[in-house]
């Protein structure tokens, strides 16, 4: 079939199956439409954990420095400068000066504070906690080992001045200032609406947007920002982000006009991969992700080290990566990808049936028999998504390999992100994009502290070895000491299975759009980005 012709039959029915989704708009409509994938679980930045709900999060909050949009490096953002002393340890942020809230309201020092201590507090309940551990006093005190917040390396030393005093020198500490758990979010309006505070229409933002609304399953509209500190070079005054998880979908209202912008290879429908590719608004580049699954080391049978280890050497990567994902992803037996900067490639264990065969008839299951019945868990999509496809791959190579019959449970998106963060699962379909450009951002999410971690597997040794990298300042042999801790991580706990590197694929029109640039940690403020007047 001509490429075209497939175009159109793809169109022809992802309209029949987005039935009224076309027919959705009650308002006029926004100046650019995005599809965002799956409906956000919060919008609010110390417990969101999902890209969906950070894109947006962060077009509403900022923190001390935000994301450059072309290179994804930090930059000032509510601090317009910072000195930082010379043993790597103290940094001191200045704040820009008549900095407001949206609704004109001054932004202070002790806001940065408060938020911070928000966000380490145990009733936050934030996956992404560990993230302020490198300032010092900080676990002990969301540990409840320390009582008085005096004692924890945060201090506004006037209105305008913050000081940081860190547990040792991190090299990545201003991407961190970037991330949304370190966004500086309202007092007033928190304390006085709990939890339910970041749904209200009298929202107040310190990003380069307010909030208009947010309907679930519909749209979320944000609005310019008139008060935020650059909004000048604000590029747009409305936007509406959809939350379509359907890949068919997607396309549809991508080539029908209502949507501007679709991120995500998750919203490509894998059967077109290969047309699309072709086409002059596909876009694809490399990116820092990972795509793996989890296995739930709490319980029986993945409890045992060498049905972990079965498993994951069953998988033939090359295999998914060439049938189904098409992309430029690249099989990876390292689960920090190679692109990464100052990394030192671990060991990971490669596709072996002869081997995973082994050490099932050791673990007492020869050829299967005897095995439990378990689950494979995966977030839900059309037929036309890849982690559907992805999921009957891997059941078939665990059938065929170890002699094992896994069941297929899909779930939608929150509920999904709430069973894994609970273990309420055997084996999880996982993916992780990266925070900053460090081998950190991949590794920290498996301390045994993290709220990131969803496999219920604890080191005290991986532990040690995470915290001393990153107390090593020559860049070389602090690689050195993570490729030992990812090597162990891989072949010995085994606690995950790597399957690819994520490349990234959005599409756009640019002739139409401009302002989205491609870099390494898949960063695209939606500040930056504007519609070419006709």
């Amino acid at each position: 079939m001509h490429p075209m012709s497939r175009l159109f039959t793809c169109l022809l029915l992802a309209g029949l199956m987005a039935g009224a989704v076309g027919c959705r708009d009650a308002e006029p409509r926004a100046e650019i439409v995005i599809i965002n994938g799956a409906e956000p679980e919060s919008l609010d930045p110390a417990i969101i954990s999902g890209q969906p709900d950070m894109r947006v999060a962060s077009s509403l909050f900022e923190g001390l420095t935000r994301f450059n949009a072309v290179t994804g490096e930090p930059e000032p953002g509510l601090a317009s400068h910072w000195e930082i002393s010379e043993d790597g340890r103290i940094y001191t942020f200045h704040l820009r000066p008549d900095l407001k809230w949206s609704n004109g309201d001054p932004i202070n020092a002790e806001d940065v504070v408060w938020s911070w201590f928000r966000a380490l507090k145990p009733e936050t309940a934030s996956d992404y906690v560990n993230v302020l551990f490198y300032i010092k006093n900080a676990e002990a005190f969301h540990l409840g080992q320390i009582k008085n917040p005096d004692e924890v390396g945060i201090h506004a030393l006037d209105d305008h001045t913050l000081k940081v005093e860190l547990t040792s020198p991190t090299a990545f500490f201003l991407s961190l200032c970037a991330f949304p758990t370190y966004a500086v979010v309202p007092r007033d309006v928190i304390e006085e609406k709990g939890d339910r505070w970041v749904r209200g229409p009298d929202l107040k933002t310190n990003g380069a947007y307010t909030l208009d609304f947010w309907r679930i399953n519909d749209r979320i509209r944000i609005r310019r920002n008139p008060n935020y500190w650059d909004n000048v070079n604000t590029k747009n005054e409305v936007v509406d982000v959809l939350p379509i998880s359907a890949a068919n979908t997607a396309l549809n209202l991508y080539l029908t006009g209502e949507a501007d912008i679709v991120w995500d290879k998750g919203l490509v429908p894998v059967h077109l991969t290969d047309v699309l590719r072709e086409r002059s608004d596909f876009h694809t580049f490399d990116y820092l992700g990972s795509y793996f699954v989890r296995f739930n080391c709490k319980d029986s049978p993945f409890a045992d080290v060498r049905v972990r280890k079965a498993f994951a050497m069953s998988i033939d990567r090359q295999r998914i990566v060439d049938r189904i994902t098409r992309g430029g992803e690249k099989p990876a037996e390292t689960f920090v990808p190679l692109s990464t900067a100052n990394y030192l490639p671990a060991t990971g264990l490669k596709y072996d049936p002869t081997e995973a065969k082994r050490l099932m008839a050791d673990a007492g299951y020869p050829d299967g028999k005897g095995f439990p019945n378990i689950s494979y868990l995966f977030n839900a999509s059309t037929s036309a998504g890849a982690d559907a496809k992805i999921a009957v791959e891997l059941q078939a190579m665990w059938r065929d390999v170890l002699g094992v019959e896994v069941s297929l449970r899909s779930m939608e998106w929150k509920t999904y992100l709430a069973a894994m963060s609970s273990t309420d699962y055997d084996i999880c379909r996982s993916s992780w994009i990266a925070d900053y450009n460090d081998p950190n951002t991949f590794l920290d999410m498996f301390l045994s502290n993290s709220g990131n971690n969803r496999t219920g597997w604890k080191s005290k040794r991986y532990d040690d070895w995470i915290a001393e990298a990153n107390s090593i300042t020559d860049l070389k042999k602090r690689a050195e000491v993570f490729r030992e801790a990812e090597t162990f991580l891989l072949t010995d706990a085994v606690p995950i299975a790597t399957i690819y590197s994520y490349a990234g694929f959005n599409y756009y029109d640019p002739e139409k759009i401009t302002g989205i640039y491609d870099n390494p940690i898949d960063q695209h403020p939606i500040s930056a980005i504007r519609k070419i007047a006709d």
